[in-house]
């Protein structure tokens, strides 16, 4: 596996699809906003549902900050929208069917079978401010993620 990306790194390019059907490109996201990606292990389990939601309760802090949310895993499609519609996910999920953009991030496994739980906060340039790696410290990934947006917002009026 790839050494995992760091901030201060270029935040690798990708293409996937969401839970639309769309395909998504990072870096035509970047420019006008930051961009909040999460990698998690699975929809609908515990932790991952409560990361979720987590994010999903600060969103509009987090659109207000400049920043969006997008969420990575290697769960289908339509698995993506019946968990996006079951708890009115208002960002974007990507499906990373065999988990090559997972890879390129460096992102964990946990025991070497459990998808990692790791955050980057990626600025306008392509740039990784930060990242967060806990499978249990579920809260702390949407705390972290959000004084960094800010904090990059505060930057960018001063």
């Amino acid at each position: 596996m790839a050494r995992g990306v760091r901030a201060g790194d270029k935040a690798p390019d990708f293409t996937l699809p969401s839970q639309s059907g769309e395909r998504v490109r990072l870096y035509d996201r970047l420019g006008e906003r930051v961009v909040v990606l999460y990698f998690y292990p699975r929809d609908d389990t515990r932790g991952c549902t409560a990361e979720a939601c987590g994010f999903r309760d600060s969103f509009e802090d987090f659109t207000d900050a400049g920043a969006e949310v997008i969420g990575v895993s290697s769960d289908s499609v339509d698995r993506h929208a019946a968990f996006a519609g079951k708890h009115k996910l208002p960002f974007t999920l990507l499906s990373d069917k065999g988990g090559q953009v997972r890879k390129s991030y460096g992102v964990p496994a946990v025991l070497g079978m459990v998808p990692g739980r790791v955050t980057f906060v990626i600025d306008r340039e392509g740039t990784v401010r930060h990242s967060f790696n806990s499978m249990t410290n579920i809260g702390q990934h949407v705390s972290d993620a959000l004084r960094i947006v800010r904090e990059l917002q505060a930057g960018q009026a001063a």
